[in-house]
């Protein structure tokens, strides 16, 4: 299986903050990540850089092992690269369809009938059919989520990047949204997922990478990173030994 996406000695810092130092690390194709770290480890900034929302001091990104450094946001989403924001802002004046079809439209540049077939066919995947005709600003927590994932995946994407999807969620939406990747997984999309609730994760990811300060601390298996003494002692913020 080949890298869809690798990152190599990425560098970007705000000031003396650093949200990404020197940070290394490959998706494979079909492959689920999980990322973890503690409140300003450098999440969010990562995938702003991987979407070219912000570009990078130093090193490189590489999307199927061609660089992106040039490519401007649009480009890379027209490209496969697609993402979810961890604050759900759909077009509230639209309906749900109509935030779909924007997506479809503009996102993956499908002509109507395409596009309106695909739309519909995301909004069965993500549970959302029955409020297609529905305001955006009506929905609750959980459909703007579900409104989130599904102009994420309207772009067809070949790398979907999920940002804390589960926050704020009740533990049975949480599930029934967990259900919901899982299926999208089976699809054979790559899925990057930042998320605070490791539960979700590891009920979905097949890897674990935990960044700190935008550094890469640990990569590996879920249950081997996650019962590492310094990922407890950096991620859950307690002393190994307590």
């Amino acid at each position: 299986m080949q890298n869809i996406l690798e990152t190599k000695n990425l560098c970007k810092s705000f000031g003396a903050v650093n949200v990404a130092d020197n940070l290394n690390f490959n998706i494979l194709e079909n492959e689920s990540v999980g990322i973890i770290g503690p409140n300003g480890a450098g999440k969010t900034s990562l995938f702003n850089l991987i979407t070219g929302t912000i570009a990078q001091d130093n090193g490189s990104i590489f999307y199927k092992g061609a660089s992106i450094d040039h490519l401007n946001a649009s480009d890379r989403c027209h490209k496969g690269i697609s993402r979810s924001f961890q604050i759900p802002q759909p077009f509230g004046g639209l309906s749900v369809f109509e935030n779909t079809f924007v997506a479809a439209a503009h996102g993956a540049s499908l002509e109507t009938k395409k596009a309106n077939e695909l739309c519909i066919n995301i909004l069965e995947q993500t549970g959302l059919l029955f409020k297609a005709n529905q305001l955006a600003n009506t929905l609750t927590l959980l459909e703007r989520k579900r409104l989130e994932l599904a102009r994420a995946l309207c772009a067809q994407p070949k790398i979907l990047l999920l940002d804390e999807i589960a926050g704020g969620l009740t533990e049975t939406e949480c599930q029934s949204l967990i259900k919901t990747i899982n299926k999208i997984k089976e699809t054979g999309i790559a899925i990057i997922w930042i998320e605070h609730i490791v539960h979700a994760l590891l009920s979905v990811v097949d890897r674990l990478i935990v960044i700190n300060f935008g550094a890469k601390i640990a990569d590996g298996m879920p249950k081997k990173i996650m019962s590492s003494r310094e990922v407890k002692e950096i991620y859950i913020g307690i002393e190994a030994d307590a």
